[in-house]
């Protein structure tokens, strides 16, 4: 697991995650949905939020409630079984909208929505990304105080979304506003997604009306909150989704014969298996680093968080790939599940800021790339 130090609560909230999925939704369930215009079922969405799935970063007043006093690492846990597990759902966007309402927004806001986020009754989802998927800081979305123009990019879930969290500009300064997916003035634009078992879109709109309590406080820096919030939890899931990658690898190379011996025992496919084994444990330690930096509060967080991203988003699919090569043939067939993982792990990398713009973020704060 990413992290190995858990308390008492945790080892039991991981366990009940775990049991609650197998029972609920596993992996062979998960294919009959790839083809439902949701992609996963609202009362199984009740379900897991009755375990906790969305309370974990809404403070125990507002009706929320973590298991170890950290929210983060708590969801994190959470997270990554949903990653191991392929589970479909905007358990990430739902997360992140919870914690911008708890930190930011009015009390009517938080009184009115975070009760029915915390239980699962209204489906939430954030519309960050440009049209080219890249983070822009609310610049493809105009506010003017009271309306809402432009668009937002590869929006997770949207059309089974109630409620969605725009990152939009007013005056030059990010700030981010509630939009009712119902409202007037929004256009949803389907797309075909890799990842078999989420749904995305493009959301147009044009002067979508929003009342003043709509509109979240925090500014650039709970923008920034947000993006830390969701990298992490998606970190989490990309290293779940590689590490059961590399069991059903290990698994098959020790199964799978030829010349009269597991190929496991050949020494190319131990040397690759080594080397997998090597950048699994680098991403898992990674992806604890960046939760920690996060739950700490540290001055350094958005850096530790956007290098892991970068590294861990082309780490990951090196080693989903390998995989794939490892398993032969019968890992190119739609009927085996190392596809859905390859198609997880690739999807995680691209939302959320690729790794080349991770890349480039860092450098822009130490001044690299300028013109000398």
């Amino acid at each position: 697991m990413v992290q190995l130090d858990l308390s008492e609560d945790q080892v039991l909230l991981h366990d009940t995650t775990v049991r609650f999925i197998e029972a609920e939704l596993p992996i062979g369930q998960t294919r009959l949905l790839h083809d439902d215009p949701n992609g996963y079922d609202r009362g199984w969405l009740q379900k897991a939020a009755g375990l906790g799935w969305f309370a974990m970063l809404v403070p125990e007043a507002d009706g929320g409630g973590c298991m170890s006093g950290d929210g983060l690492a708590d969801a994190a846990i959470i997270a990554e079984e949903l990653g191991r597990h392929l589970q479909p759902g905007p358990f990430v966007p739902m997360n992140v909208v919870a914690a911008a309402v708890a930190a930011h927004g009015s009390a009517a806001a938080r009184a009115d929505l975070l009760p029915e986020l915390v239980a699962g009754e209204t489906v939430a989802t954030w519309a960050l990304s440009a049209m080219d998927g890249s983070v822009d800081d609310g610049a493809g979305v105009g506010f003017d105080g009271s309306a809402l123009t432009g668009s937002r990019g590869y929006v997770q879930d949207v059309a089974s979304a109630d409620v969605m969290l725009v990152s939009a500009e007013r005056d030059g300064e990010p700030v981010q506003v509630l939009v009712p997916t119902a409202a007037d003035g929004i256009e949803l634009v389907p797309l075909d997604s890799l990842d078999r078992s989420r749904r995305f879109a493009h959301v147009h709109l044009d002067r979508v009306q929003v009342d003043a309590d709509a509109v979240l406080g925090g500014g650039a820096a709970g923008l920034e909150a947000a993006l830390l919030t969701a990298v992490v939890l998606n970190l989490a899931d990309t290293v779940g989704a590689i590490d059961r990658l590399f069991e059903m690898t290990v698994a098959y190379a020790k199964d799978r014969v030829a010349f009269g011996r597991p190929i496991g025992s050949f020494q190319a496919i131990k040397h690759i298996l080594a080397d997998q084994a090597l950048y699994l444990e680098t991403c898992r330690a990674g992806a604890a680093a960046a939760a920690k930096a996060v739950s700490a509060g540290d001055e350094r967080a958005s850096e530790v968080v956007s290098m892991t991203a970068a590294y861990i988003g082309d780490v990951a699919n090196d080693i989903a790939q390998e995989c794939l090569q490892v398993h032969g043939g019968i890992g190119y067939t739609w009927e085996h599940d190392l596809h859905l993982f390859l198609r997880r792990v690739r999807s995680n990398a691209a939302v959320y800021g690729e790794p080349s713009w991770h890349r480039e973020r860092v450098c822009t704060w130490y001044g690299l790339g300028e013109e000398r």
